[in-house]
């Protein structure tokens, strides 16, 4: 009898983990992708940035993984919403939750839930055309504008930022947030880290980019980019080179400025009605290596404040969750005091490691639940087909999402920008494949 596993998500920890399944089980598999969106690949498609083509090629792989034989792609399902846990395990002899860090971890200071102070990941998502926000969220009206965090995604928005439209004319944004970037009146974005040089999570690659730019001054204060001793390893070394190479350089008369600061924790986003300004600390590092404050303060002028202080998970309906660890309890993979149910990537193991992390991950994942379900007695299990028809429930399946590939690449053409130009919106997918929204 042909084993059923239902994987939930459809980003890489997903996909890999379907495609574990197929390469590791010694019998008959079939594996149901189910996403909650209409289209498949998770950060992939909505998380790298558009001027990352190279990154944004895992695609293709992960492409190849959807279109085995034994793995079909179920979007347009929520877990919760169209579907539930007790649902998938009566259709499925296991299911593996991979959905991963979905949401900005807050800063928890006075000020932080002013209009104007958001997510990093909802600006990520607008630009990146997830249809969960809205092509008109943003209006870069502020010439001022506060990055907080030092780590890649950060990096990713300051350049996004720093950039002219037509530097992004040949990526896939969508035309209307395209337009709103052409219309920004961004002068200068600080991006701000509450440690040192040392202590930033991008990658020397990210960060050399940013020298690159061409549209904006990149700017170092000399004494924040000063670091005392220490072995550091060979990426720090390099991004400590970088940044110091910097801050001797003069800035050149640029339309843009970008300052990278170090050194400087938030303590209040300011303002009344709106962000006016963010009240900024000076700290150090004590005897035992902790941040702290030293009592010096600074304020900037932004009318924009966007944290990128790192991801974290949300909980699944009926899902055990860790609310410490933002995490599925989990022992190798399979879901604490629960049968038939695992739990792979992000959601598994917090935000941590590169895109290529989440293989190995799910391979351990995959190898629990084929050891667990070894030997197993054969269960006749209803499809769930039969249940989604008598919800009046139709997924979204692998060819719809091909008719959104396909119009996004006609109006790629049409536009005359490069291979594809996102469609900005729930409803422009769905009608893309003759669908309307439920």
């Amino acid at each position: 009898m042909t084993l059923r596993v239902a994987v939930v998500g459809s980003g890489p920890a997903g996909i890999y983990a379907a495609e574990a399944l197929v390469k590791q089980c010694p019998e008959p598999v079939s594996v149901d992708v189910l996403e909650r969106l209409p289209t498949p690949y998770g950060l992939v498609r909505y998380g790298v940035a558009p001027d990352h083509t190279s990154i944004k090629s895992i695609a293709n792989y992960l492409r190849k993984v959807l279109e085995l034989p034994e793995i079909r792609f179920l979007g347009g399902l929520a877990l919760g919403e169209h579907v539930s846990v007790a649902d998938l395990l009566a259709c499925y002899d296991a299911v593996v939750y991979c959905t991963g860090a979905m949401v900005d971890r807050r800063m928890g200071i006075p000020g932080e839930d002013l209009p104007g102070s958001v997510a990093a990941t909802d600006f990520v998502n607008w630009y990146c055309g997830h249809p969960d926000v809205s092509a008109d969220r943003f209006t870069l009206d502020s010439t001022e504008v506060a990055v907080i965090g030092v780590g890649n995604v950060a990096v990713d928005v300051v350049r996004v930022l720093a950039k002219t439209a037509e530097e992004l004319r040949s990526t896939d944004v969508p035309p209307e947030v395209l337009e709103r970037l052409a219309q920004s009146q961004v002068k200068v974005i600080h991006m701000i880290g509450r440690r040192g040089p040392q202590h930033a999570k991008f990658t020397l690659k990210e960060l050399r980019e940013l020298g690159e730019l061409a549209n904006a001054d990149v700017c170092v204060r000399p004494e924040e980019a000063v670091v005392l001793g220490g072995d550091y390893p060979r990426q720090v070394r390099g991004n400590i080179e970088v940044l110091r190479s910097w801050a001797a350089r003069a800035p050149v008369g640029r339309p843009r400025r970008l300052d990278v600061r170090f050194w400087l924790r938030p303590v209040e986003v300011l303002g009344a009605d709106r962000v006016e300004g963010i009240r900024l600390e000076r700290t150090r590092l004590d005897e035992d290596g902790r941040v702290v404050g030293t009592g010096e303060f600074e304020t900037l002028p932004v009318g924009m404040v966007l944290r990128s202080v790192g991801y974290q998970s949300v909980p699944l309906p009926g899902v055990p969750f860790d609310e410490r660890t933002k995490t599925v309890p989990h022992e190798q993979g399979r879901v604490l005091g629960r049968e038939r149910e695992y739990v792979a990537g992000w959601l598994k193991r917090g935000p941590t490691g590169v895109i290529g992390t989440n293989k190995s991950d799910a391979a351990e994942t995959v190898r629990t639940l084929l050891a667990d379900l070894a030997g197993r007695e054969p269960v006749e299990r209803p499809p769930l087909d039969d249940l989604l028809k008598a919800r009046g429930v139709e997924p979204v399946g692998y060819a719809d999402w091909l008719a959104i590939e396909a119009a996004e690449a006609e109006l790629a053409r049409r536009l005359g920008r490069g291979e594809r130009v996102k469609l900005a919106g729930l409803e422009a997918m769905l009608a893309a494949c003759g669908r309307r929204p439920r």
